[in-house]
This record gives C-alpha cells, structure tokens and sequence, in this order.
C-alpha cells in the first residue's frame, strides 16, 4: 500500500470520528464554556499522543527548532474547535453542518495560495457532487428545510472556524521539515493547549469541574483523546501525502457518518430518500480517487 492510499484511509477513519465528536458535542455544547472545554481537551490530547511519540522515540529536539510553526499550526486548529462549539451554542446543528461542507473549497482556495495546488476540473466536478450529496444528507432530503436555511451570528461564527481549519490543512505541508506525523502533532497539540490555557484562564478557573454531567465527561475524553489526538494524527499524515482539497473532500462522508452515530445513540433513521446523497458523497470521492490514480492529474496524490 502506497503513502497515499494510506492518507486516503486515514482521512476515511478521520471522518468517522469527526462525526462522533458532532454527534456528542452537540449534547454538551450548553454544558460547558467552549474555551475551557477545548483547553482540557488539548491538554488531554498532548498527554496521550506525548506518550505515544516519547515510547515510540519520535520526539526529537530537532522537530523543535522552529517552534513558532506549532503556534501557528496550534493556533489555527484550536480557533476552530473553540469557534465551533461557539457556534453550536447558538446555531441550529443542520445550518451549522452545512457551513462544514464548505471546508473543502475553502481548502482549495488556501491549498492554491500557500502550495499552489491547483484543482483538476475533474477534481473540481468531485466536489461539487460531494457538496450537493452532503447538503442532501444534511438536509435529510427535504427541499423546504433546505429552502428555509437562514444563516444567523452562530453559521457565521462557526464559518469563521472553517475558515481556520482550511488554512490549517495546507498549512501543516507547508511548515512540515521532515517530522513524523506523531512528532508534528505533539508540537500543535502542546502549542495549541498552551495558547487554550493563557486566553481561556477566566473560564477554566470559573467552571465547577467536581458538579459537571457524566456525560460531558464522556464527551470531553471522547473529543480529546479520539476526535482530537487521533484525528491530529490522521490529519497531519495525510495533509503530508495528499493535497489540501483532497483532503478535506473527506468532510464530505461526515453526514453520512452522524447518521449513523445518532441511529446507533437511538434515534430514528433517516428515509430512504436520504440514502441519495449518501450516495452522491461516496460517488464524489471515487470521482477523488480516481484522479488521483491518473497519470496526467495536473496535482497528484
């Protein structure tokens, strides 16, 4: 198995866990303040991978010499996570899905001005089909839901969160100098978890840790350790073998996913009409796929 086939499955288990983390973050949203919740949960996520990176000896002090790349890197990603739940707070979860299935353009936009990677018309036709599927989904295929979409200060909030984890992805090929994926991680983790700590002190301090809900707990280790530490890790390996829009085009399948998350946490499945776009967001990636596969693709994998 090639490096690339091995980005592509990573990014496919990847947006299994990112629909976890909707599916449970949204239960919790209400529960806790954004800033605090992300600072334990990059705390969490840098202890775990730390552990991980130190037994297998991949932290090396010369994946460290330019530190201010984790600071960027960690700054982008945590504004996302903490814009997110920010938004949710506010912002009902379809509209707020819906401005996720923008990440992959944005991604191509950024991928061009920092790579100059340029996006294929066969690639670009992928992700139209992608977005039209996800929108269905999302949607539960009912033109009047989508008809009535309104966007409100909470899309908008979280839009700018998108934004910031479109610049990350072709951000990490581009500050990368040789680190393992692992290593890498750490360093956003622990960069990241520090800028949380300094700007969110006031809601740390102010939470009543000993009185939360069981299940915020639940979420909270659940975003950290798997939607956060493990999908740094499938992040940052595949943003360093695929291309930024490529990706993201993964965020696609997300829907699908929470789907499934929320059958398998009781509620009721999705009509069958639903399974179209389904369809569509898995057709996009073979689409994805096979330009990739493509000898003359103008941006390999």
């Amino acid at each position: 198995m090639t490096p690339a086939q091995r980005a592509h499955g990573a990014m496919l288990l990847f947006s299994i866990l990112v629909a976890g983390s909707f599916s449970l973050g949204g239960l919790i949203a209400n529960d806790i303040a954004p800033m605090a919740l992300n600072a334990v949960r990059f705390v969490i996520a840098a202890v775990v991978i730390g552990a991980v990176a130190g037994l297998t000896g991949q932290i090396r002090g010369s994946y460290y010499q330019a530190p201010w790349r984790y600071l960027v890197l960690g700054a982008f990603f945590a504004s996302y996570f903490v814009l997110m739940f920010y938004g949710l707070q506010t912002a009902d979860p379809v509209s707020a899905s819906a401005v996720f299935t923008l990440t992959p353009v944005l991604s191509g936009v950024f991928g061009y001005l920092l790579l100059r990677q340029v996006t294929s018309p066969r690639m670009a036709l992928a992700l139209c089909i992608g977005a039209a599927g996800a929108l269905w989904v999302i949607f539960r295929a009912d033109l009047a839901a989508l008809r009535a979409f309104d966007i409100g200060r909470g899309e908008a909030i979280y839009f700018v969160g998108c934004v910031a984890h479109a610049i990350y992805t072709p951000l990490v090929r581009r500050m990368n100098r040789g680190e393992s994926a692992i290593g890498f991680t750490f360093g956003t983790l622990v960069a990241g978890a520090l800028l949380l700590l300094v700007v969110g002190w006031g809601d740390i301090w102010a939470t009543d840790w000993a009185n939360l809900p069981l299940l915020v707990w639940v979420g909270l280790f659940y975003v950290a350790i798997f939607a956060s530490a493990v999908t740094f890790v499938l992040l940052q390996f595949a943003s360093l073998h695929l291309p930024a829009t490529k990706v993201m085009a993964y965020t696609y399948l997300t829907p699908s996913w929470v789907i499934i998350w929320q059958v398998a946490l009781g509620n009721p499945a999705p009509r069958g009409l639903v399974l179209v776009g389904i369809a569509l967001t898995v057709m996009a990636l073979v689409l994805l796929l096979e330009d990739a596969a493509k000898p003359g693709s103008r941006v390999r994998a």
